[in-house]
């Protein structure tokens, strides 16, 4: 399903025996690929172009989904820099019998727009309507700062390690 607003996209999927883990739940690496088709398709329909997965950012499962259920994807693009998107993934789970409905993970994927030869090319900025939209915009921007600060962090250690053992890194 999608909405009207190309920045936002909704999908849902029920959860089939196939994608069970060894312990009957629906395994996080089957969770994980859907994220990323739903960061794909959320993207690509804001950009209106090809786009990447360059990163995923806290991917949290907080409840674990149960197979039989109905998962839905709330995905929306809250940041756009000059080529690359920050797209948030809210995931609901319901029973479908009881309709109970729980929050079961949050993550954050940075998408980049590519032309045909995989090139980075640059996206329209991100208009901010309204409250909400500010809320994720900002947060996307702290998220952003984060992660820069940890790889120059990184970098920095990597820096002090000797030579021969950088190799393996």
């Amino acid at each position: 399903m999608q909405t009207d607003d190309n920045r936002t996209i909704v999908m849902s999927e029920v959860m089939t025996p196939d994608m069970a883990n060894f312990g009957g739940f629906v395994h996080g690496g089957h969770l994980m690929k859907l994220l990323d088709r739903v960061a794909y398709a959320c993207a690509a329909r804001y950009a209106s172009m090809y786009v990447v997965t360059l990163s995923v950012d806290h991917i949290l499962f907080k409840q674990a989904i149960k197979v039989g259920e109905l998962v839905s994807f709330y995905a929306s693009v809250n940041y756009v820099g000059t080529t690359s998107m920050e797209v948030g993934i809210k995931v609901v789970s319901e029973d479908l019998l009881s309709h109970e409905r729980r929050h079961t993970n949050t993550c954050y994927f940075t998408m980049v727009a590519v032309d045909k030869l995989g090139k980075p090319v640059p996206v329209k900025p991100l208009e901010i309507r309204n409250e909400l939209e500010r809320y994720r915009f900002e947060g996307a921007k702290l998220r952003r700062q984060l992660r820069l600060n940890y790889q120059a962090e990184h970098d920095q250690y990597k820096k002090q390690l000797p030579k021969k053992n950088l190799d393996n890194l």
